[in-house]
């Protein structure tokens, strides 16, 4: 039997992650919102970042961060942060998401991802998840949790949030992949 290096071993392993993760890059895309306007991602050509967040209106985690949501959009708007809610789940409709959004007084962008197109594109498993998006390169510099608590009393790390700061500060991210937890998104077959 033949040893394989830990040099190659890695390589392997490495290899193996940035295939079965996000993509490094991701592509421009055009969806509807809730009120069927046309958004794309070069929308926000002008922002510093942009946050893609696949959000449910059904799903106990993701409306366990609606307060959160919407705290990060108001400490973030005037940096030129953009901040995109995508809903991927077969089940919830346009009208959901809209009266969903209104209870909870969503002011950010939120499109409907039909035939869950862009959450296979981005390999978008649960939600709530995100991804930072740099809008110059369009490379995806962020992927994973928004914190590590579903429970906001129980946050120690507030992933989102320090790798965004970082981006904001012209730095590298220094941890560029969370493991998202969360509700499956549920596809169209």
């Amino acid at each position: 039997m033949k040893r394989i290096s830990i040099t190659a071993t890695l390589l392997i392993v490495s290899t193996a992650l940035i295939i079965a993760g996000a993509p490094a890059k991701i592509e421009n895309f055009t969806l509807n919102d809730y009120t069927g306007k046309k958004i794309s991602l070069t929308d926000y050509k002008d922002s510093k970042a942009i946050i893609l967040m696949f959000i449910a209106t059904e799903c106990p985690v993701s409306n366990a961060y609606n307060e959160r949501y919407n705290q990060l959009y108001n400490d973030y708007k005037g940096k030129k942060v953009a901040i995109v809610g995508i809903n991927s789940n077969k089940a919830e409709s346009v009208d959901d998401i809209k009266s969903h959004a209104k209870e909870h007084g969503f002011e950010f962008a939120i499109l409907k991802d039909v035939n869950n197109i862009i959450a296979d594109k981005l390999d978008a498993q649960r939600t709530p998840e995100v991804y930072i998006v740099n809008p110059s390169t369009w490379e995806v510099v962020y992927h994973g949790r928004i914190d590590d608590s579903q429970r906001e009393s129980n946050i120690k790390s507030k992933d989102l949030r320090a790798a965004l700061d970082e981006v904001l500060a012209g730095k590298p991210v220094s941890v560029k992949d969370t493991k998202a937890f969360g509700c499956t998104i549920k596809r169209v077959q």
